[in-house]
């Protein structure tokens, strides 16, 4: 599953931007191997199980090329501190919840303004390889209106509450 995502990353900067003719910088990291409790079952909410995660994340053209600044671009170093810590107090139930916040923690937190994101459970049935999710987000244009209808239900859907006086 992997290796067919990880062809399709090089095809990401055509949807990371609506201006195709601006470059786009492809951060990533494939493969992070992790452990979370997640799951509707019964038997998975007590217990950490493996998660496979493969993330990418596009930057208009980064500084870091002509700076050679860590600080110009985004830092995997810090994205693989964030998933470790997110992985440990998530407080989600399901697949799709954690992808999105995976998703947000890099667009707001990092910058990103553009990222993919896969998310598998590993041999979750005896007879399947591996289940998961793949999510796109993108950063919000500046001025746009936000899309409200609906969001505090997802929020709450998804275990997490929306910040007061946002909807």
């Amino acid at each position: 599953m992997f290796e067919r995502l990880s062809r399709h990353a090089g095809s990401a900067t055509g949807h990371a931007d609506a201006d195709a003719a601006q470059p786009m910088d492809i951060i990533f990291i494939e493969g992070f191997a992790g452990e979370t409790v997640i799951g509707i079952d019964p038997e998975e909410l007590h217990t950490p199980q493996p998660v496979l995660i493969d993330l990418w994340a596009g930057l208009p053209r980064s500084l870091a090329c002509d700076t050679d600044q860590i600080h110009d671009t985004i830092d995997y170093g810090r994205v693989h501190g964030a998933l470790l810590s997110l992985l440990a107090d998530h407080g989600v139930q399901l697949l799709e919840a954690l992808a999105e916040a995976i998703a947000q923690t890099l667009l707001v937190d990092f910058g990103a303004h553009w990222v993919r994101i896969a998310l598998v459970k590993p041999h979750k049935f005896a007879n399947v390889k591996a289940v998961g999710v793949t999510i796109e987000r993108r950063r919000r244009q500046a001025g746009s209106a936000p899309r409200r209808e609906g969001t505090g239900l997802a929020l709450l859907g998804a275990g997490m509450f929306p910040p007061q006086n946002t909807l």
